[in-house]
């Protein structure tokens, strides 16, 4: 607690989290898709806030990120921004807003910076490096995503660990090279065994977050809602679940339930009343009182009016 809030008001940047990744300093990533919850993460002291194009699995019921629109991502990317102070918030570009041009990715890039992010994520190995470096020469800082792609998920045939033989792992080693080069400024290595996501960190000299790839990385992502525990029946081997959101929520609603329906609430407590007294001359003062305060209103007499 005593490093969160000696760090609280330090603004966390682009340089900043390379050199944390320098100096050994673990970085921490958390998803956000709304302005409560990215102001509780904030406030919590966490460097990196992603607004995740996996909002479309989580937030809007579907079985893969591929149906979210930039449109989307710009909306929940604009919430999460009110509430952000400190962290560096990242935006997931989704399916189809950077593949089919370079013009048509920056115009998407920059409707997310536009909405507040300060930076942008997009999957892909070294076909994407020559975005990477489009992106960077008009202002755009990069993380690219390798590994596991959810963007590809029909090519992989699944969320399936990537890299698992030398060859697959090579090509992955390769690709964040290259998309360094290409000027990435951080890479997000997903589904990947742990010494090929230690070989990456090692080889490269800009920060790796992990997520599914073991703990050699710089630092660490989750998803807000595993983070959580939200969902008791998804809790693949990488989730790790600091709460009992699920357990928690419904109890909570379960006892308004129980208080409506049995006349508990809402009380007195949670109400408001009027009283009228009369004034000199035959009007009347109405008193409206709530929670202590006392707000006047007059009210004219049938003589008055």
């Amino acid at each position: 607690m005593s490093y969160q809030i000696h760090k609280m008001n330090e603004k966390i940047t682009v340089p900043k989290l390379q050199r944390m990744a320098k100096a050994g300093e673990k970085i921490t990533m958390i998803t956000a898709y709304d302005y409560t919850m990215a102001s509780l993460i904030d406030e919590a002291g966490i460097d990196m806030v992603l607004v995740g194009d996996s909002l479309g699995m989580v937030i809007q019921g579907h079985s893969n990120t591929l149906p979210v629109s930039i449109d989307d991502m710009v909306y929940h990317t604009r919430c999460v921004a009110k509430g952000i102070e400190r962290a560096h918030l990242m935006a997931d570009m989704p399916f189809l807003s950077y593949q089919i041009s370079h013009e048509e990715a920056v115009s998407n890039a920059g409707k997310l910076i536009k909405a507040g992010a300060e930076s942008v994520k997009i999957e892909g190995g070294e076909e994407m490096a020559d975005l990477v470096w489009y992106l960077n020469k008009v202002g755009i800082p990069v993380m690219a995503h390798v590994g596991l792609k959810p963007q590809s998920v029909h090519i992989m045939g699944g969320y399936k660990v990537q890299g698992k033989t030398t060859k697959d792992a090579d090509v992955i080693i390769n690709d964040a090279q290259v998309l360094e080069e290409a000027g990435a400024f951080s890479l997000l290595l997903e589904g990947l065994p742990m010494e090929v996501a230690q070989k990456i960190t090692e080889t490269v000299s800009i920060p790796t977050i992990g997520i599914g790839s073991g703990p050699r990385c710089h630092g660490q992502v989750m998803v807000i809602y595993d983070l959580l525990g939200a969902n008791p029946h998804f809790k693949p081997r990488f989730v790790k679940n600091y709460a009992n959101f699920h357990e928690v929520c419904i109890k909570a609603l379960g006892h308004y339930i129980s208080d409506v329906r049995e006349g508990m609430f809402p009380t007195e407590e949670h109400s408001v009343y009027r009283e009228l007294q009369m004034l000199e001359g035959g009007g009347k003062q109405e008193l409206t009182k709530e929670k202590g305060s006392k707000k006047s209103k007059r009210v004219k007499h049938e003589s008055e009016k």
